[in-house]
């Protein structure tokens, strides 16, 4: 078989997942959207956990990090974690997930800062990670009036990544992707005085190895080293889902005070532990996020590390 037709048997491949993927997501959107959100998440908890291994993930995850916990309560983040992912990802791509999350009170100690920053043309980073629902998030503080732009990865399945980044754009831009053309166009919005948000609980094969949970976890600095290049404001914000499954209250903490990339980086793990513990069902336990914590990649970070802190 010719590279060329290997090409296109792996793109006909990609497709076919994409499609299968997407198509479920879609033709829940027969159903109304009080319905529907609770059955997807029903559907990703009782049927995909299963079949794709997330309740196992989940079990491991727990049982690497929170070996405290309790048979029941762990049986319980077996069949939550999946439930709040499902979520997630209709109401995505839900029209009406905009209006509720627009209407989202937003409180916290930060909001002082964070509008005063805005008054002032201070540019704000808000970091958080895969925790409650950042999305919505992102759409209350910009009805707060921050124009907020995204840093995102892509997805690994090409056609389905174009589904998820047409989704994530209808709710608001701009969207910058994670590589040099996207960290040019964040730069320049950054240095306008703009408002940024990013995700900073993955697996990082760049980054360092930090405390999450007692363990270590391998974490970028890039977050925090953009905060002091560009003199931006570094806030944590969690979007929590409420108890009815369907609202949420938007946090905002303090913003974190500016010193070192390392330092700063171990606040907002720290801060984002304390969080996840007080809502365990919100947080993406499904994500490998100790996969890389030991081996050569947890090796090269720390000798980056050590020389970090030696130089500080």
């Amino acid at each position: 078989m010719s590279d060329e037709q290997t090409s296109e048997t792996i793109s006909l491949t990609e497709r076919l997942i994409g499609t299968a993927l997407v198509a479920p997501i879609w033709m829940s959107r027969l159903l109304p959207y009080r319905l529907r959100v609770p059955f997807v998440g029903w559907a990703a908890s009782r049927l995909l956990g299963p079949l794709a291994g997330y309740r196992r993930r989940v079990r491991e995850n727990l049982a690497f990090a929170r070996p405290d916990l309790n048979h029941e309560t762990v049986r319980d983040l077996m069949l939550s974690v999946p439930d709040n992912a499902g979520r997630n990802m209709v109401e995505l791509y839900s029209p009406e997930f905009a209006d509720y999350a627009r209407k989202s009170p937003v409180i916290g100690p930060g909001l002082p800062d964070v509008r005063a920053a805005r008054e002032a043309g201070r540019p704000v980073i808000f970091v958080t990670g895969h925790f409650g629902s950042f999305n919505a998030a992102r759409l209350a503080m910009m009805e707060q009036g921050f124009n907020m732009g995204v840093f995102y990865r892509p997805m690994a399945n090409r056609p389905f990544n174009e589904h998820y980044v047409k989704a994530m754009a209808s709710l608001s831009e701009p969207m910058f992707e994670q590589g040099r053309k996207g960290m040019i166009q964040m730069v320049k919005h950054l240095r306008s005085g703009g408002v940024l948000a990013i995700l900073n609980d993955l697996n990082a094969h760049d980054g360092v190895p930090l405390e999450f949970f007692g363990k270590p976890a391998l974490t970028s600095l890039a977050t925090a080293e953009m905060a002091l290049k560009f003199d931006a404001l570094l806030v944590p914000v969690w979007g929590l889902r409420d108890p009815d499954g369907l609202h949420f209250t938007i946090h905002t903490e303090t913003p974190i005070a500016h010193s070192d990339p390392v330092t700063m980086t171990r606040e907002f793990n720290a801060r984002l532990e304390a969080a996840i513990r007080e809502n365990m069902h919100q947080w993406f336990w499904i994500h490998r996020r100790w996969k890389d914590g030991t081996g050569p990649l947890a090796d090269r970070g720390a000798k980056i590390l050590a020389d970090l802190e030696r130089n500080a």
